[in-house]
């Protein structure tokens, strides 16, 4: 079996994936309702035909739950799953050796698969439409082709960026099932169910504060919830209030509207540096020292969805609404001036 991946079965009793807050099955998996039906239906249809499950793309931002959906998929099929990423395929003898491992059935789990070299790829397309594993051996005037047969299996890809999987690879999954963020809500009802696995008792709005504060993302709502555990058991007898999640909270500084420290420095520099934009990304990275592709995949999409800054042709603009957010007047004759600390 490959080094680049690792599996489990279905039925393992104390895996890492047990131990950890991610739920088990459809049942306690909240949110992303009309995904969650699709699959069920899938898994129901291939099951009364018999058949391995079709191929699964799952896309959307990171930290919505799309490894989790993976291992629920397997579980729900009694199958073995196989895990690896997209940079790990560094070459096509990698995709053979975890290919020709597979059983009847199998899940083959594919993480940031818009990563994949495109000369690998090329291999997947006859190993997901006709289960056929076509290798090139030697070079040259040697090089002869083999071809091998592979059991049916499903393939489950994610991906931040589905943007950036080619038209052959994306049309070869069928549907495409995009998570989107969570509601305060559904959030709250995540952060219950992750106290009780921590236990730590948590009062109704103490978990709605961490919610309103999770950027919309359960990875984002288990991390927050963990920090506010540890100072509950510290300073607030191991019980989570409202007021104790804001005082934890402002601890880590983020406000109300889930924004931290980088958040507000990516709006100040583009109000106060580049007088409300538009900027360019690389400018705007050397202004608040962070990597572009951390702005571009981690702080700018939250800032967009809360109405705070716009992508532009010319580059990212801030919006009224973040101009209020850091107590400026917009139509301010001297924004620059507000800013001289900067």
């Amino acid at each position: 079996m490959s080094d680049n991946f690792y599996s489990e079965t279905s039925d393992s009793p104390k895996t890492e994936f047990d131990r950890s807050l991610r739920p088990p099955d459809f049942e306690e998996f909240c949110g992303q309702a009309k995904v969650k039906e699709r699959l069920m239906l899938m898994i129901e249809a291939a099951k009364q035909r018999e058949d391995a499950l079709d191929h699964v793309l799952l896309c959307g931002p990171p930290g919505l739950g799309k490894t989790t959906l993976a291992h629920i998929l397997c579980r729900a099929f009694g199958s073995e799953i196989h895990i690896t990423s997209g940079p790990q395929i560094e070459k096509a003898g990698d995709l053979a050796g975890i290919l020709t491992n597979l059983k009847h059935g199998d899940f083959l789990f594919i993480d940031e698969i818009h990563r994949l070299h495109p000369a690998i790829e090329e291999y997947l397309y006859p190993a997901m439409e006709d289960y056929q594993l076509d290798i090139i051996i030697d070079q040259g005037p040697n090089a002869r082709s083999i071809s091998l047969s592979l059991p049916k299996f499903t393939l489950v890809g994610a991906t931040t960026k589905s943007g950036m999987l080619t038209r052959p690879l994306l049309s070869r999954f069928g549907i495409t099932n995009r998570l989107d963020y969570y509601s305060p809500e559904e959030l709250v009802i995540i952060i219950k169910r992750s106290a009780n696995l921590l236990n730590v008792e948590t009062k109704d709005e103490g978990a709605m504060e961490i919610a309103s504060r999770s950027r919309g993302t359960p990875r984002v709502a288990n991390g927050l919830l963990r920090w506010v555990r540890d100072f509950a058991q510290v300073r607030a007898d191991n019980i989570i209030t409202q007021d104790v999640a804001k005082k934890a909270l402002g601890m880590l500084d983020i406000d109300e509207d889930g924004l931290d420290e980088m958040d507000k420095r990516i709006l100040e520099a583009i109000i106060y540096k580049y007088a409300g934009g538009p900027v360019g990304l690389n400018s705007l990275a050397v202004a608040v020292g962070e990597d572009e592709a951390t702005l571009n995949e981690v702080y700018e999409p939250y800032l967009i969805l809360k109405g705070f800054l716009k992508r532009t042709p010319r580059g990212r603009a801030a919006l009224p609404s973040a101009y209020r957010k850091l107590g400026i007047d917009p139509t301010g004759e001297s924004i620059a001036a507000q800013g001289e600390l900067l």
